[in-house]
Formats: C-alpha cells, sequence, structure tokens
C-alpha cells in the first residue's frame, strides 16, 4: 500500500503561492510524478490510489501545529507495501529548511512507522544552491544524516518539456528558466500543450490560471502573440485562446470597452454607463462567451443579459 501525503505548515500567513501549488499537485498528482519524479512512479499502482482522511499533527516542543493537505492510499506494483510520499511546495528561502524537512518526516513516522519518500518542490525566482541533507554530529561520531529529494524549477531548461503530454509540465513552464526573449515563445508552448489536453473546464481553468500567475505578459505582448498565431496558420489555436479564462477574459473586456466607446461617441454618449456596459455585453456575447461569463466581467444582471439576445 501507498499514503501520499502533501504536508504544509498550518500558519496565519499562509500565501497563495502554496495553495496553488497544492490545488495543482493535488489534482494533477500522477502527471505530476510522471514528468518529474519517473523513476517514483513507475513504481506506484495508480489506479489504486484513494483519498485518505488529512491528519493535524502537534510538536510538542514547539506547541506547532501541521497539517497534511493531500493524503492518498495506494499499492506499489506487485506489492502491498505500505509507503509515505512528503511533498513540500517551497516559495522562498527559509532558514533551517532541511531540519524542518526531518522534522516532517519524523512526525509521519511517528504517525505511520512506514517508509517514507521527502520530497521539496522549490519554486524560487532564481537559482540558489539549496541543500538537501540534514546532518546530526558530534566531534567523534556523526549520529545522523537525512536525505530529500529536490526539485528546482527554476533549474530546468523548459524546451525540455515541450514533447511532454503532460498538463503539469505545462503549467509548470511558467516556473523554469527561460529569459526575457522567450517570454512569448513559452506562452505559446503552453497554450499548444494545454490545447491537446483532454481537460474539463475547470482543470483548464486551474491549468490557465496557474500559468497566468506566474507568467505575465504586457496588453501589448498578448496582442502579440494573438497576432501572430493567426499569421503562422495556427487560428484554430487562436479560436482556443480566446475561449480561455481570466488574462483573455481581460482582454475580451477591454476590446469591449473599446468598441463600446467608439460606439458611443458616434451616438453622442447618450446612453452613459449603462449603455457601454450593455454593448460590451453584446460585443462579448457574440465572441462566444456565455452568459455567466458576460455577467462576470460586465456586472450586469441575468435578466439584463438575457434582454440583449
Amino acid at each position: 500500500m501507498v499514503s501520499l501525503l502533501l504536508v504544509k505548515e498550518e500558519r496565519s500567513n499562509y500565501i497563495d503561492h502554496d495553495q496553488l501549488f497544492k490545488q495543482l499537485i493535488d489534482t494533477f498528482f500522477e502527471d505530476f510524478l510522471t514528468a518529474f519524479f519517473p523513476h517514483i512512479s513507475q513504481h506506484l499502482a495508480f489506479p489504486t490510489l484513494k483519498p485518505l482522511s488529512t491528519e493535524l499533527f502537534t510538536e510538542l516542543v514547539a506547541g506547532e501545529r501541521r497539517r497534511a493537505d493531500i493524503v492518498m492510499e495506494g499499492k506499489l506494483k506487485g506489492e502491498d507495501t505500505l509507503i509515505i510520499i512528503h511533498i513540500e511546495p517551497q516559495s522562498s528561502p527559509q532558514k533551517d529548511f532541511p531540519k524542518r524537512m526531518f522534522e516532517y518526516y519524523c512526525l509521519l513516522y511517528t504517525k505511520y512507522k512506514k517508509p517514507i519518500i521527502p520530497i521539496a518542490v522549490f519554486s524560487y525566482d532564481h537559482i540558489r544552491d539549496e541543500p538537501d541533507t540534514f546532518t546530526m554530529s558530534l566531534p567523534f561520531h556523526e549520529t545522523l544524516t537525512f536525505q530529500y529529494i529536490k526539485l528546482q524549477l527554476k533549474s530546468l531548461n523548459w524546451r525540455t518539456f515541450l514533447k511532454n503530454d503532460n498538463p503539469v509540465a505545462a503549467a509548470l513552464l511558467s516556473k523554469m528558466n527561460y529569459n526575457a526573449s522567450e517570454k512569448l515563445e513559452v506562452k505559446k508552448a503552453f497554450l499548444r500543450m494545454l490545447a491537446t489536453q483532454s481537460l474539463n473546464r475547470e482543470e483548464v481553468k486551474l491549468l490557465f490560471g496557474f500559468f497566468e500567475t506566474y507568467h505575465h505578459l504586457t496588453n501589448e505582448e498578448e496582442e502579440t502573440l494573438m497576432s501572430e498565431l493567426k499569421n503562422t496558420g495556427e487560428e484554430s489555436l487562436a479560436e482556443f485562446v480566446k475561449k480561455l479564462p481570466n488574462s483573455f477574459f481581460d482582454r475580451g473586456l477591454r476590446e469591449g470597452k473599446q468598441e463600446g466607446m467608439r460606439e458611443g461617441r458616434k451616438e453622442g454618449e447618450r446612453e452613459g454607463k449603462m449603455g457601454e456596459r450593455r454593448k460590451i455585453a453584446a460585443n462579448l456575447l457574440a465572441k462566444g462567451m456565455n452568459k455567466a461569463e458576460v455577467m462576470e466581467v460586465t456586472g450586469l444582471t441575468e435578466k439584463e443579459v438575457e434582454s440583449l439576445d
């Protein structure tokens, strides 16, 4: 059997970064391990995985409370051996991080008495020489050497993953190593990878939202991207992009506002703010956006949007 745990510290300043990584890994756990830890994933019987209740650990000495957010149980291929996989996303340098990884290991081992595979995922904006061991020693004897597996996303070349048909690899292109001149290429690569996936709408929103959080394009760069897609014969990808949420909703809203403002000027701006919002909504509906999305970006009620049909 295999128990898979994603552990975080329970603290008041818990940031969205941790939540984004947790949600991404939770939703696409098999894809994550397959893309970045194939030597582990090849031994796991993924169809047998099932979620368990989360556990809250209290460290008696320090009085800290830590919760295992994702707990999955399954089997190793051909075995009934129970192991634990602990994944710790880390977005910024932390003093004594190796020590804290060891403390997590101790808490989990005390609870389960099973072998543990500890993994640290570093998502810093710059490559750092992070240690992967924690040692305790005396002048005459080394009492302990603890080593965890580390994944430093910024040390990875994004081009290595272009042929990887993997949704997590696509989203994490945003945290890999690329220079400023490659920003548009990275975005196009992500969109191509996303377009080939068989995903539901919520999964697409999660992946796209994650990528957009860490990969920022200006309005001009977004326009250049769309022009390049159309001019290189990738019209179908351009159409796919128009249906994406977040930044492209924003771009659609900007276009609708601009068109609404032009129309408003022709009509002497008689209709005021409500008239402008109705024009924006009509433009967005014409572009294929559904009613709920139009209501979200314009602030109109369902009845007001339906009256535009």
